[in-house]
């Protein structure tokens, strides 16, 4: 799977995402991340990407013809079909189910603004899908990009050693939130690890999992508790 980030901070990004997991993923070729900068793309002399509102307004607006030029050098080395999401506190809020979906394609590239934002007919141009990870505003849009690869990657085939912790995590499934999980020692200061556990019995550990997930979700998700009632009674 291919990830392409228009940014004016690459080394930002790059920086984020080469460490654990994602930079194993990335060594054995299961994923392909690249940070490519927007200024390289500016047709001013002084690099400069941005200019003042037409209407007037407080801050900068990113300038279309580097955007637009940078989304092309990126269409360039891309054979198959792509979506281009642009990072917005406007767009549609990402979440576990649109990270399963866009986790099934083959490329994505990420467009990160900056300052007061993008002109908005490059926007209109390229067809952006604007997504949020939530209603604040942060300074520029890397931060959210690297939240979603770093969700969506954990969702491509071979890149969890375990294929199944994806699937048994928070959000996964049933709209539960995660079971309470130990490891050694058996007691630690006092406290020891719920017998179950330690049964070996495999059914009677997936009841109690089960259960604590749904007592998780009631006490710290109620909202969620709720879709999973719901949905146990359709």
């Amino acid at each position: 799977m291919n990830f392409y980030v228009m940014t004016l901070f690459p080394e930002m990004v790059m920086g984020g995402l080469n460490n654990s997991i994602i930079k194993r993923a990335m060594e054995n070729e299961l994923i392909h991340i690249e940070a490519v900068n927007i200024r390289d793309y500016t047709l001013d002399k002084h690099k400069k990407v941005d200019d003042y509102p037409f209407g007037g307004g407080a801050g900068m607006l990113m300038q279309a013809q580097p955007v637009y030029d940078c989304y092309k050098a990126i269409l360039n080395k891309i054979e198959n079909a792509h979506r281009i999401l642009y990072m917005s506190p406007q767009g549609k809020t990402f979440n576990q189910e649109m990270a399963r979906e866009l986790s099934k394609e083959k490329n994505l590239i990420f467009l990160c603004g900056h300052y007061e934002g993008i002109d908005q007919r490059v926007l209109d141009r390229i067809g952006v899908e604007e997504v949020s990870i939530g209603d604040y505003v942060l300074t520029g849009g890397e931060f959210p990009a690297m939240v979603m690869i770093d969700t969506i990657s954990r969702l491509v085939p071979g890149v969890l050693n375990n294929d199944t912790s994806a699937d048994e995590e928070s959000f996964s499934d049933s709209n539960l939130l995660e079971y309470p999980q130990y490891t050694r020692p058996e007691e630690w200061e006092g406290e020891k690890v719920p017998e179950v556990l330690l049964s070996g019995h495999h059914k009677n550990i997936e009841k109690w999992r089960l259960e604590k997930a749904i007592e998780n979700t009631r006490l710290k998700r109620p909202d969620l508790y709720k879709k999973y009632t719901d949905s146990q009674n359709n």
